[in-house]
């Protein structure tokens, strides 16, 4: 069965590298730090930051002072934007068995998971890197 949204393990690091960069905006964090914060692979991690780099998310320097920040403001840069440079368009299907539609007409779910799926959508449209950096804690860990 399909899953209503499908999120891997390199697009949950991207969105969990982000709002930890989102944090402290103007700062840079070396990708070693970050994998270690989330317990993650540095060469994965690299891997996501380079795709974030490429889409224009983040910036990164080389060398000793070297590492990573965003390369725009938090409060413009949306959960669907870092979703969709990490696993292409947002396909939220509203069947569970990956069809566009229902092929049954008494569907148990034929309520519920249209609706859901626009609500996650909703959600990763509207919500920005600056809003989950001040609703988190995490800030309070990191030095």
């Amino acid at each position: 069965m399909a899953d209503i949204i499908k999120i891997s393990d390199a697009t949950a690091l991207a969105l969990h590298s982000m709002v930890h960069l989102a944090i402290k905006p103007t700062e840079q964090s070396t990708t070693a730090e970050i994998a270690e914060v989330f317990d993650a692979s540095k060469h994965h991690l690299a891997k996501v930051h380079q795709r974030l780099t490429k889409a224009g998310l983040i910036f990164s320097h080389r060398g000793p002072a070297g590492g990573v920040g965003l390369a725009k403001d938090p409060s413009g840069i949306t959960l669907l934007e870092i979703y969709e440079v990490m696993e292409g368009p947002m396909m939220c299907r509203p069947c569970l068995f990956g069809k566009d539609t229902c092929p049954r007409v008494d569907c148990i779910l034929a309520e519920l998971l249209p609706g859901l799926a626009r609500q996650v959508r909703d959600y990763f449209e509207k919500t920005t890197l600056a809003q989950l950096a001040e609703e988190s804690n995490w800030g309070a860990n990191i030095k």
